[in-house]
């Protein structure tokens, strides 16, 4: 009933939900208390309210952006509040009292300052808006000033609003006592806190304290450009949730031939990515991309299939491949929108044969195979469980935009399997990751989704009250906490690094500080390493886990687990490379053989029926190599799905982008050719005679020559 209550409020958790319910009940009670009236409850309400709005406001809920839209905003919110305490004053016949016209042009006044602070407020951000936002690309050519203090402008709005406290309880405390002085303390603190605060945001929107102009900073891009020459490019738009798609890619990035840059439109997503020494230019507007000089740009690559792809599509003088963001038997994996690539390029044969059988219009000619280097740090099972127990690793992916129920086992078949997990005969250790897009689309896969996350932490709580777990945690319970405090020291060096620049700068700030330090980028990378090691020392090797956010990431659960469970998705054929037995749900129903028919990821994996009996047949194989009767059919499919293991997959990948380079540049070298030799109009040669023909022939050579992007 919890988690209906907290689906249906919109918010996240169920404090959330309890705030939500005290700030509903709050407001009609501080009503109540203006009409009675009943000074304390008013100032007991109104101090509820406070508080619960505060909360939510801290938790980001989605409640308060509803609010908003329903003409509930915080202004009027404390607008309302203000009102009710003026009619509280009338109710108690103070309406002739000085301290009751103090309270009136207190709040008038106070309310007429929200203005300009708020114009001034919005005026600064707009002026340290950039039209790019940049990683590791010096922008010396342009000055870029500090932020202004986060305090200023950080939830400026609502810091501004707060400062009727003092108002409100002074005129509060001057009713119950007879003190009138301390309501006029109360109204001067209230108006001289607002004043000053809007008087210190005057400063920031002085010329020096701007970021410089649209054209000053697109210049200095542009000559970035011409002197670092990148060469291939990963270009990149999504969703907020979609910078994993990005992440993923990073270190394959890193290791490329040429000279890499990564090309976002998204803002929101540059501060979601991992730190890396590869150049990131985020562009928002189409306007400036289509503007920037990418000639010397001969590979890009595609992670997602979006609309905003066609600002880069539309560059003729690079060759453009779709590269995705994981493989699988997914619909997704043989779009026809790959139509518009001048490649695909797949991991191994499987890719090849998906879009020869869907016959979406992709040439065979024009697929690669190129392994997938991100499967790098994935081990290779050594036959037998890594502890005492199995680890086993529940991974089901979301419900998709279509609600298929072949999509995710969640739906139909998540309870059965964590139930049949929990409650093996042979004990085992589960690890629980939902995709990050669960419940996006269907609000019953979010609330089966807590369920799960209920049932382990039951599980665990059963495990810890039982004699034979408590032996072994109090075994090590002194490495645990060596661990854990290990964890936090970890995790304070790691912010420490993570954000270069000051504490409190703003994207302008931060593209102006942020290069790439290959000292601070090594450190971070062992620290991370660190904390994967620490975190899974940090609990014990028979406590189940429910692993949310980025990390630890998908592939160290992987090398933690000893076989998993999961849909058809690229978690499956990412999980292949492990060697480990695996099972994948047919939730659709099709039967053990159309599945594997359909689905190539399958042919090795144990097939479940939404009761997930079949379990058994994993957690043996798992416990048991004798009882591994899939092991030569996983090796197999391997191969076919990831191609071979040599020479390696970055190996291949480089050899692809070499390839297509050369071709990119064959390219443009023929068009110049073709260009140099063509009059493109003839002009009055009465007038005129041949000279100006020829020179605008020339003209078109060096254009050609120069290998410029041709406008649409």
């Amino acid at each position: 009933m919890i988690s209906t209550a907290i689906r249906l409020a919109r918010v996240g958790s169920a404090s959330e939900l309890a705030a939500a319910v005290l700030m509903g009940l709050g407001y009609p009670c501080v009503m109540l208390a203006a009409l009675i009236p009943n000074l304390w409850f008013f100032a007991a309400a109104g101090a509820v309210t406070y508080v619960a709005d505060w909360y939510l406001h801290q938790k980001d809920s989605y409640l308060i952006n509803r609010l908003n839209k329903v003409r509930a905003g915080l202004p009027i919110r404390f607008l309302l509040r203000q009102l009710l305490l003026v009619l509280l004053l009338a109710r108690e016949d103070l309406a002739e009292q000085p301290v009751f016209y103090a309270a009136v042009a207190c709040f008038l006044l106070f309310y007429g300052l929200q203005a300009p602070q708020g114009a001034l407020a919005t005026l600064i951000r707009l002026r340290r808006t950039m039209p790019v936002v940049t990683r590791n690309i010096d922008l010396h050519a342009v000055r870029i000033p500090d932020a202004p203090p986060k305090a200023l402008l950080n939830r400026s709005a609502e810091k501004m609003l707060h400062l009727d406290v003092p108002a409100v309880a002074g005129v509060i405390v001057a009713v119950a006592t007879g003190e009138t002085a301390v309501a006029y303390a109360g109204v001067a603190a209230t108006l001289a806190l607002g004043l000053l605060y809007t008087v210190a945001l005057v400063p920031y929107i002085r010329r020096k304290r701007r970021v410089p102009a649209a054209g000053a900073v697109l210049k200095a891009v542009g000559t970035w450009l011409r002197e670092y020459q990148p060469t291939v490019a990963l270009y990149f738009s999504g969703s907020d949730d979609s910078a994993y798609q990005v992440n993923m890619w990073l270190e394959t990035m890193e290791q490329i031939d040429g000279r890499p840059i990564i090309i976002m439109r998204e803002r929101n997503l540059v501060k979601k990515l991992q730190p890396t020494s590869v150049p990131i230019l985020c562009v928002a507007g189409g306007q400036h991309l289509m503007a920037m000089d990418f000639s010397s740009v001969r590979v890009t690559l595609y992670a997602a299939n979006v609309g905003k792809n066609i600002h880069m599509l539309r560059v003729p003088t690079m060759k453009h491949v779709f590269i995705g963001h994981g493989d699988s038997d997914k619909l997704a994996s043989v779009n026809p929108f790959s139509k518009v690539y001048d490649e695909v390029w797949t991991a191994g044969q499987a890719g090849r044969d998906r879009y020869a059988l869907a016959d979406v219009g992709v040439r065979d000619e024009d697929i690669v195979e190129v392994g997938r280097p991100q499967l790098a740090p994935i081990t290779t099972w050594t036959g037998t469980p890594k502890n005492p127990i199995p680890t086993i690793l529940y991974a089901p992916t979301w419900e998709g935009w279509d609600n298929n129920p072949g999509n995710t086992s969640l739906l139909l078949a998540g309870e059965n399997i964590m139930k049949r997990l929990l409650d093996a005969p042979r004990p085992v250790r589960v690890i629980y990751k939902p995709h990050p897009f669960t419940g996006l689309v269907n609000k019953k896969a979010k609330a089966v989704d807590e369920r799960l996350q209920s049932m382990v932490a039951a599980a665990n709580a059963a495990r810890a009250a039982d004699p034979r777990w408590a032996r072994e945690a109090a075994a090590v319970q002194a490495s645990h906490a060596a661990a854990r405090a290990e964890l936090t020291r970890i995790e304070a060096r790691i912010a420490q690094l993570a954000a270069p620049g000051r504490k409190g700068g703003d994207e302008a700030e931060e593209s102006r500080v942020s290069l790439a330090d290959p000292q601070r980028l090594a450190e971070l990378k062992q620290l991370r390493e660190e904390w994967n090691d620490a975190y899974w020392r940090s609990f014990g090797w028979w406590e189940h886990k429910v692993v949310t956010g980025t990390e630890p990431k998908l592939y160290d659960c992987f090398n933690e687990s000893d076989g998993m469970v999961s849909d058809i998705s690229s978690v499956v054929s990412d999980f292949i490379a492990s060697g480990k037995p695996y099972a994948v749900t047919d939730s659709a129903g099709l039967g053990a053989d159309e599945f594997k028919r359909q689905n190539t990821a399958v042919r090795a994996a144990v097939i479940l029926g939404n009761s997930a009996a079949e379990l058994d047949e994993l957690l043996a194989a798992v416990a048991d190599p004798a009882a591994d009767l899939l092991a030569k059919d996983r090796r197999v499919l391997k191969r076919y799905l990831l191609g071979p293991d040599e020479p390696t997959s970055m190996e291949q990948f480089n050899a692809a982008v070499r390839a297509l380079a050369a071709k990119a540049e064959a390219r443009n070298n023929g068009v110049a050719q073709r260009l140099a030799g063509q009059r493109i109009g003839e002009l009055d040669q009465e007038a005129d005679g041949a000279a100006e023909p020829v020179a605008a022939a020339d003209t078109v050579a060096e254009q050609g020559a120069q290998a410029a992007p041709v406008a649409p």
